[in-house]
């Protein structure tokens, strides 16, 4: 996840790093991650490199020299910003937006954009969940076109989850299983997969602890042996991106290759 190579900013545990963003590559392609979910806040959204062509320009020349792909990015401007929870000109404003987001991520290649339907995006009633799936719907045409697919990160309990999906067309949308919030809301990883494991297309690995915050890998809630094991018998081929504990040290490079370390031996163990 971009940010987790670099200094905490404001003591937020994830952000665009504005001073870093750039620094992160290198940084990344030193200790062996060639993947990078981007990070977008709403806050100074339109100056976000990701928004301009200049911009995607030099993310392009980064990942060409550092050899980092960029497949997804995690939408914490709809989070903080989410559509669904206001009316009229602000609706139509973030809409917008929604879409500029997609073109920009078509224009860099990036094929996943995470949308967080938890804290300030959570989903409080049937009427915001249909404004999101209604407006997503008129927009699966575009999506397609463009090759972009929508991932929920959701708090739904497993069956309701299973449920919104399937209001949605796959493989235009799918879920994004996080593995840490799964382990604080204390979700059966059984029933999770058996509700819409087919449908699992990015998967943010962390840890928390019940009813808490994050915390280092091994040290929360999650049974990873068993996530692993379930996205395994459920066919996953997609990607693992390391939402994880910052480091207490500032140790963050060498912190992040122990947990890389630590994921893959989870998956060779499935």
């Amino acid at each position: 996840m971009q940010g987790r190579l670099s200094p905490l900013i404001d003591g937020k545990i994830q952000c665009f790093p504005w001073p870093y963003w750039r620094d992160e590559f290198a940084a990344s392609a030193k200790i062996g991650l060639r993947m990078m979910e981007w990070t977008l806040d709403h806050e100074r959204i339109e100056e976000n490199p990701l928004m301009s062509s200049g911009g995607r320009a030099e993310i392009t020349e980064l990942c060409n020299r550092h050899g980092v792909a960029i497949p997804s990015l995690t939408g914490d401007c709809f989070m903080q910003a989410p559509f669904w929870k206001v009316t009229g000109a602000e609706q139509d404003m973030l809409k917008n937006e929604f879409r500029a987001v997609v073109d920009s991520c078509q224009a860099l290649g990036v094929a996943f954009v995470v949308v967080p339907l938890v804290d300030n995006g959570s989903l409080g009633s049937r009427a915001q969940e249909d404004c999101l799936i209604e407006f997503l719907l008129s927009e699966t045409p575009a999506l397609d076109r463009k090759g972009v697919k929508i991932v929920f990160e959701s708090d739904f309990p497993p069956a309701e989850l299973g449920a919104f999906i399937a209001r949605l067309p796959a493989p235009t949308f799918g879920i994004n299983y996080d593995i840490g919030n799964s382990a604080a809301l204390g979700f059966d990883v059984g029933e999770e997969f058996a509700a819409y494991g087919g449908r699992v297309l990015n998967v943010h690995v962390k840890d928390r602890v019940l009813g808490g915050t994050t915390v280092p890998l091994g040290e929360g809630a999650a049974s990873f042996e068993e996530v692993f094991s379930c996205l395994r018998r459920h066919g996953y081929e997609g990607n693992f991106i390391l939402q994880t504990a910052r480091a207490a040290d500032g140790a963050h490079a060498a912190t992040l290759k122990r947990y890389f370390d630590m994921v893959g031996d989870w998956a060779a163990a499935a």
